[in-house]
């Protein structure tokens, strides 16, 4: 199948059978596929700021298990940053009571509400440079962690930067290694110890389609709680 698109004015022929997503991300466009909006909204322009933790879904490429993470905190920063539901603000949520360190990037899922009262956690590991806290990034799935904080489920999807070329190798969370595993356990059950010691519980590391599972549940969740109460 042969797709003709327009880049920049000029006739570009792709003989590859791109679908228009994959059109897109190499940067062209035609009538037949006109550009997408940016951020993967489905949004007419608006002079009011959107509010993306429900308007963007969760999932920016279900095939491709691509999400769509808003970016709280960086790796290496011991406090918490969290956005406001109602506003999608960054709000300092507490400062670090230790000298732990997050050891990955975090951010959540838009349209998702775990069983904490918060949008579906995400960690981002192995990235190179660090991640500007607020923006929207796409975020390929390899496994999840479950987690009790407190006696809350709080689990957490752990991805790989989508367009990162030297992630694409990495499928699952094994393939990070025991070290890993080892160092994400230690973290996750020791980052309150001076605040709350002993109420943090990692119960396991899953594959992609138990991930798939659970952000598949805090989707519905979030439309049988959290939808209703949207005022506009």
């Amino acid at each position: 199948m042969e797709i003709t698109c327009n880049q920049n004015g000029a006739e570009v022929s792709a003989e590859r059978g791109w679908s228009s997503r994959e059109c897109h991300r190499h940067g062209v466009g035609s009538a037949r596929f006109p550009p997408e909006p940016m951020a993967n909204i489905d949004h007419a322009p608006s002079r009011t700021m959107l509010n993306l933790l429900h308007v963007l879904p969760a999932f920016a490429d279900a095939e491709e298990l691509r999400l769509n993470v808003i970016v709280e905190l960086n790796s290496m920063t011991i406090n918490k940053y969290e956005l406001i539901t109602e506003t999608g603000h960054l709000k300092l949520d507490r400062v670090g009571y230790s000298s732990l360190a997050y050891p990955f990037a975090y951010g959540c899922l838009p349209r998702t509400w775990d069983e904490d009262g918060d949008p579906l956690d995400v960690e981002i590991v192995g990235i190179t440079e660090a991640l500007v806290p607020g923006s929207l990034v796409e975020a390929r799935i390899i496994g999840i962690m479950k987690f009790d904080d407190g006696g809350e489920v709080d689990d957490k999807v752990i991805c790989v930067l989508a367009d990162d070329k030297r992630m694409d190798h990495i499928t699952s969370y094994e393939q990070l290694g025991a070290h890993w595993i080892k160092e994400t356990t230690y973290y996750w059950e020791h980052y309150k110890d001076l605040k709350k010691p002993g109420t943090c519980t990692v119960n396991g590391f899953f594959n992609n389609d138990e991930a798939v599972k659970i952000i598949r549940d805090c989707e519905k969740r979030y439309e049988e709680v959290i939808a209703p109460k949207l005022v506009n």
